[in-house]
């Protein structure tokens, strides 16, 4: 069977808020995970448009494609062209998952939830010639999950090729998490075995990897489990985690000794009102403070997450919040506009209480501002948003960043990485449009390398386990 993989572009090139490397980190890894549960004699292919371009002159009998909130309008003028041709057209991903219906008006098949346990059945009913309307996800596992199709992957697209999942879904329910509502109906949180995670992770060349799980030290016995095991591999690596996760016990100590070299923390409000109201309780009565210290201490850099616009938020949080992240010394700083995306709880009450000003899902993309706030207008949140990015991101405030906490060669890599990651977008661009971004990730790995803090961990014999759950 012809099949064929699609990303549609998030954000079109055409619009003034695309950025080219932002898209150019890492490859589509949900499609090629599906694509491992294809047969040996089926012809794949894998298109990612965010780095190449799509080509809708082809006939493949099967097209699958993923999609989120503001790719969807692409996604869906994607798959009209493909039934147009004669093609099945099978949907999935967040924004399916969160509205089956508006997307099943331009699908053969709509896909909600995760795909591991959905896609089989899917290619088991298209080669019966009985394809289903809707799959709804029943199971939530990746015991027997097949390895991942990175033969798919066009590696030299990509500056992060290496990245990986080992988990899916998050211990947490924040109010407007996106990805929480697409795991509802099962197990909201759930691990690879420890051996799979290593083997594959052993599958990958070079030395960084980038996890892209939500909440990598969300489960704690099976993270020890992988780093012990990840130690003496040599690897760098990145990934996300929660303050109270890096609070809680020593898991971080055995990461930054495994080669965690930056982590993601999405502190999201400096309000306790606005992290109450936003069912965040792991982040309130945390000591930020300490958590950072902590991270300075072991060498690994923080990227830092907020989000503006909540409802405890005045005029005064743009100024309070970047002049709170430069001082605690905060390598980059990842803002984002408050959006209710479909199917969350916050959705749900800014539709109750009147306040959404459009369904316009391009502009779902945490740059704009798609409700009225509560202190503010919507034209001064989105002000505030970009006032915040400029004002991070100056020179003086890079380098005041990176002169806090931590020993001298670890503040020069933190001034390294910001400056390297917002104040050459014309390199990024040039690197990008002449196919040569991967030649950039030894200077990636050189910024994130230093050597391993002494810490003791277990080994994985002590802790190897079975599917966390």
């Amino acid at each position: 069977m012809r099949i064929k993989f699609i990303l549609p572009a998030l954000t079109e090139a055409t619009s003034p808020f695309f950025r080219p490397i932002k898209y150019s980190l890492f490859p589509p890894l949900g499609l090629a995970t599906l694509a491992a549960y294809c047969a040996p004699s089926d012809q794949l292919t894998l298109v990612d448009e965010h780095v190449e371009t799509l080509r809708c002159d082809d006939d493949p009998e099967l097209v699958v494609i993923q999609v989120y909130i503001t790719n969807a309008q692409r996604a869906y003028e994607i798959a009209d062209v493909y039934r147009a041709r004669g093609c099945k057209v099978a949907l999935g991903g967040l924004h399916v998952t969160a509205l089956p219906d508006e997307a099943a008006q331009h699908a053969d098949a709509v896909c909600c939830g995760p795909g591991e346990e959905i896609f089989p059945r899917l290619l088991a009913d298209m080669r019966a010639g009985r394809l289903q309307a809707r799959y709804v996800a029943q199971a939530r596992s990746l015991l027997g999950v097949p390895p991942i199709r990175r033969d798919l992957i066009k590696r030299s697209l990509y500056l992060v090729p290496n990245s990986i999942v080992v988990s899916r879904g998050c211990p947490h329910h924040c109010d407007f998490c996106y990805k929480d509502a697409f795991f509802t109906g099962g197990k909201g949180f759930y691990t690879q075995t420890v051996d799979a995670a290593l083997a594959e992770i052993e599958r990958l060349p070079g030395r960084h990897l980038y996890f892209l799980d939500d909440h990598l030290l969300g489960h704690q016995r099976f993270a020890q489990a992988l780093f012990a095991g990840m130690r003496g591999m040599g690897r760098l690596f990145q990934g996300a985690s929660t303050v109270d996760a890096i609070l809680r016990g020593d898991t971080i100590e055995h990461a930054a000794a495994a080669g965690l070299r930056s982590i993601f923390i999405g502190f999201e409000s400096l309000s306790d009102a606005n992290l109450k109201a936003s069912n965040k309780g792991q982040n309130l009565r945390q000591d930020y403070r300490q958590a950072i210290e902590r991270l300075h201490g072991l060498g690994i850099a923080i990227n830092g997450s907020f989000v503006f616009g909540l409802d405890d938020d005045r005029e005064d949080v743009f100024e309070r919040t970047v002049e709170w992240a430069v001082t605690q010394g905060l390598t980059t700083a990842t803002f984002h506009v408050a959006t209710p995306y479909p199917g969350t709880a916050y959705h749900a009450r800014i539709e109750a209480e009147g306040r959404l000003l459009h369904r316009d899902w391009r502009r779902y993309d945490t740059r704009h501002a798609v409700f009225t706030p509560r202190h503010m207008s919507a034209a001064t949140l989105e002000r505030g948003y970009w006032r915040a990015y400029r004002d991070f991101y100056r020179w003086s405030n890079i380098a005041r960043a990176a002169s806090r906490g931590g020993a001298f060669a670890h503040r020069l890599r933190r001034f390294a990485y910001a400056a390297g990651w917002k104040k050459f977008e014309p390199l990024w661009d040039l690197l990008i449009r002449t196919r040569r971004l991967a030649g950039m990730l030894p200077l990636l790995e050189g910024i994130l390398d230093r050597p391993a803090p002494a810490a003791s961990s277990p080994t994985v014999a002590d802790v190897r386990t079975g599917e966390a759950s």
